[in-house]
């Protein structure tokens, strides 16, 4: 069943964000986890678990000069955190060395950190257990839009072809080809031709497709579940490699996940990510083309087709129809382009 793929993955993301409570964050915390359980999915939460304990990590060796172990921290303290060391928290996170690697983040990394930040005290700061929030005062990093990055329709064409031919592939890329090609056309077609998230390809099984009306299920972020529908290109694609699997041996029983890897389990996020990328890197080595720049291509490409941007926002299932505006100005691009040569500088007959 479906389901078994998402419950064992929150479970996983369960596990997590336990062994951080006990491990890396104050004991206070837990009252926070617990009261955002229902509204928050696993993900989210096991994100937030993550900033704060960089936060915290901070604090300790930043505000109180490592003289104060993370789980010797009480609510108090966070009433001594002032404006000023949140604004110096930002700025520490621009390079810092955690676990013995260096990382560094972006403003966009910055604001996600922050808002993780923001929602833990304004919690305590309601629920009247700390007398004052300053996290409030702190001015969210200005983030700029990022281009969007998608594949226009020659390269998707070329995409299919090289997944399909191998044409462009490494000797030893190519010792793997013939084996998996089948899997990575039908990967790709469903992208290309469905938008749906890498999660969601991930997670699919064999019982979710639909050929009677080329439909599939797919449960999206939250847990909800919809009905996506597919063309004659991808059925034929997924046909062809549900044929592939029936002459594939030694395929649990029980087994039902739709995408394999190598090993004859359900193929992995990183698996497909890097399958991607290899196809990608041979069609346009300038674009660093992802599972979710796949999806930026299709709902570009379908709002081409629609004009509307809310047809768009459905079949992606996005929440806000803002998130997917970023799809309209893609078009600008286009338009862009169009324009070269319409004003001449100098007479046709010279």
């Amino acid at each position: 069943m479906q389901k078994d793929f998402y419950t064992q993955r929150n479970n996983k993301n369960l596990e997590t964000i336990d062994n951080l409570l006990i491990n890396e964050l104050p004991p206070f915390c837990c009252d926070y986890f617990l009261a955002i359980d229902s509204q928050t999915s696993t993900l989210t939460r096991l994100n937030y678990a993550h900033d704060l304990k960089i936060f915290f990590y901070f604090l300790q060796n930043k505000k109180f000069n490592g003289n104060k172990k993370i789980q010797e921290f009480v609510l108090t303290d966070l009433e001594l955190v002032t404006s000023n060391d949140i604004e110096y928290f930002l700025s520490f996170l621009s390079h810092y060395r955690y676990g013995g690697r260096d990382h560094s983040c972006n403003d966009r990394a910055k604001a996600r950190k922050l808002s993780s930040v923001r929602a833990m005290f304004k919690y305590f700061f309601n629920k009247g257990f700390i007398s004052v929030d300053n996290s409030a005062k702190v001015t969210t990093p200005k983030l700029h839009e990022k281009p969007i990055v998608r594949l226009d329709s020659d390269e998707v064409y070329n995409i299919i072809n090289v997944a399909e031919s191998g044409n462009g592939l490494t000797p030893h890329q190519m010792t793997y080809h013939e084996k998996n090609k089948v899997r990575d056309s039908a990967i790709l077609m469903l992208f290309l031709g469905t938008g749906i998230r890498i999660s969601e390809l991930v997670g699919l099984n064999n019982e979710d497709l639909n050929f009677k009306d080329n439909s599939f299920i797919v449960t999206r972020k939250g847990g909800n579940r919809a009905i996506l529908y597919f063309d004659e290109d991808v059925a034929a694609a997924l046909k062809r490699y549900l044929e592939y699997k029936e002459n594939i041996s030694d395929i649990l029983k029980d087994s039902s996940a739709l995408f394999l890897s190598a090993n004859k389990n359900r193929i992995t996020v990183r698996a497909v990510e890097n399958l991607v990328k290899k196809y990608a890197k041979i069609v346009s080595p300038l674009k660093k083309i992802s599972p979710h720049k796949l999806r930026s291509t299709y709902g570009t490409q379908l709002y081409k087709a629609t004009g509307d941007i809310y047809i768009v926002a459905d079949v992606l299932g996005h929440k806000d129809v803002n998130t997917t505006r970023k799809h309209y100005a893609a078009i600008s691009d286009d338009n862009r382009r169009a324009v070269v040569g319409k004003v001449k500088l100098k007479p046709e007959d010279q």
